[in-house]
């Protein structure tokens, strides 16, 4: 079961990873390298002075290293979408084992699953953000987003698989309450980036992930019947 588990995780993880790969560096890679430029070009925030006696032991690392546009950058965000995917991947084959997709077709409603927890739901309080988009605090948007895809998660989970319709509406309220609660927000929203330029990079993240968890929902599950098969 191990092998088994490990092999689709694999497998399914590195299919989906390139393709999330092949749609990013031609629509969403596009939408960032373009609002890199009204970053850059943004007026550099005021030196500041020391305080008379305070030593200046710190400095502003201006060429902290960062991919170059061009396979560094290709290659960099693969390894990272390869981490995530197979990582998903072994979410999905750890469910299996408790419930095995009876089709391949089935595997897509887990994929929607996966993107519903892990992408939709998160982005309706804290949507994709492109460089140079005011944001409030990290630690603070991180426990968001954990709570609210395990409470997505649990919540879908009553709705599909419990059979007392209080669990199921119990379910409901779990996917409520952290839209109820509400995502942190800083204090003013602004963006270097033209309004128009953020939508479109909001809906090719969304898509783009959407057809990630569909692939890695399909291979996965097509993966993990093969021996049945046999």
């Amino acid at each position: 079961m191990i092998k088994r588990i490990a092999r689709t995780a694999g497998f399914a993880g590195l299919l989906a990873a390139l393709l999330l790969t092949l749609l990013q560096s031609f629509w969403v890679a596009p939408l960032i390298l373009q609002a890199e430029t009204y970053e850059s070009a943004a007026p550099a925030p005021e030196a500041h002075e020391h305080a008379p006696g305070v030593a200046a032991d710190h400095h502003h690392d201006s060429e902290a290293w960062s991919p170059e546009d061009g396979w560094q950058r290709v290659l960099s965000t693969t390894g990272g979408n390869l981490v995530v995917a197979v990582g998903f991947a072994l979410i999905l084959a750890a469910l299996y084992t408790l419930r095995a997709p009876k089709t391949v077709v089935s595997g897509a409603l887990w994929g929607l699953g996966g993107f519903a927890v892990f992408c939709l739901a998160p982005t309706l309080g804290l949507p994709p953000e492109l460089p140079g988009t005011a944001a409030a605090d990290l630690a603070q948007r991180q426990a968001w987003w954990v709570g609210t895809a395990a409470a997505t998660a649990a919540g879908l989970g009553l709705i599909a698989f419990a059979h007392n319709w209080l669990f199921k509406v119990l379910g409901v309220v779990l996917l409520v309450i952290p839209h109820v609660i509400g995502a942190p927000q800083p204090e003013v929203h602004e963006m270097l980036a033209p309004e128009a330029l953020e939508a479109e990079f909001k809906v090719a993240s969304l898509l783009t992930n959407a057809a990630f968890w569909l692939a890695l929902g399909l291979i996965s599950a097509w993966l993990f019947r093969r021996p049945s098969q046999a």
